[in-house]
């Protein structure tokens, strides 16, 4: 069987910032520069828009998330103006966004709370209930099935941002608790999950330093894999309160997230550095890609 081929990300403006994988294989990646949703058709070697730009009162684009029981692709939504990213609307505040899988039309809105929020990344607990990282916040926030608005569902002052973005990567592990990690902090943290309710929160201790930790995505029972902005995609495998970092592949060029299908993993490399900071960074190497890596089934 080939090798599989590295995907094109359309347009000068993508800054792939998240990606997730349907049921069908289809990859759908998140921009907070350009905004809305592209797409990559199962076996397609370049992306395609498939929620435009300001759809559905978006602005910039964040974490992305296909949750194929209910049919729903998540997508964070946020006004990243105080970063210096206009985005392709003026919606101010940040929002949880459901879009129908089969349509992409939009069906569901929820604003976090309070007044400093930047919706980053989300998983969906197997109750339905989904949790989300907010990275100007030390807040992780839960939306139970059913809920009309968010609560706080855990706050710890080690989750307080630093230089600007805090909380980010977020899984559930096989113990049924929940995993995070910081992004300019580089830490990585259990929440203990006890009966509905957040209980203690411990600080993991890593084999080595990890570099502005992003994506975490659970593989099977305590391991996962995760991207390091710093350039690598790592398996982390947590036993007790510490962790193991493997990379599996480094030199990357600023990885922000990944998909994974039947054993390769699909990356995006954002280069975020160049948006947030262009004037020091310059220009982006375009095209912009999602690179493929084998990690096993």
């Amino acid at each position: 069987m080939a090798a599989p081929r590295t995907i094109e990300v359309a347009g000068a403006q993508a800054y792939p910032e998240s990606i997730t994988a349907g049921p069908d294989g289809a990859l759908y990646i998140s921009s907070p520069a350009s905004g809305g949703v592209q797409r990559v058709a199962p076996g397609a070697a370049r992306t395609e828009t498939w929620i435009a730009p300001g759809a559905f009162d978006t602005r910039s684009t964040f974490g992305v998330y296909a949750e194929a029981r209910t049919n729903t692709l998540w997508v964070c939504s946020n006004d990243a103006s105080g970063l210096g990213v206009a985005g392709p609307s003026a919606v101010a505040g940040s929002y949880l966004k459901g879009f129908d899988l089969a349509t992409g039309g939009g069906k569901a809105s929820y604003k976090l709370p309070g007044s400093a929020t930047l919706c980053n990344d989300l998983t969906v607990a197997d109750d339905g209930a989904i949790y989300v990282t907010n990275s100007l916040a030390p807040q992780i926030l839960r939306l139970r099935p059913g809920a009309e608005e968010f609560e706080v569902f855990a706050e710890d002052k080690r989750f307080q941002p630093l230089n600007g973005a805090g909380l980010d990567g977020v899984a559930i592990g096989g113990d049924g608790n929940l995993y995070v990690n910081t992004f300019n902090g580089g830490e990585l943290f259990r929440v203990e999950i006890a009966g509905g309710k957040a209980g203690a929160i411990v600080k993991l201790k890593t084999s080595r330093p990890i570099s502005l930790p992003d994506a975490l995505r659970r593989v099977s029972g305590n391991a996962f894999l995760m991207v390091e902005g710093g350039g690598a995609l790592d398996r982390v495998t947590i036993s007790g309160d510490e962790a193991t970092i493997e990379t599996i592949k480094g030199d990357l060029n600023e990885p922000t997230s990944f998909a994974t299908i039947k054993g390769v993993a699909w990356v995006t490399e954002g280069q975020l550095s160049h948006l947030f900071n262009l004037k020091e960074k310059g220009p982006p190497s375009l095209p912009f890609r999602i690179t493929p890596v084998q990690v096993g089934e």
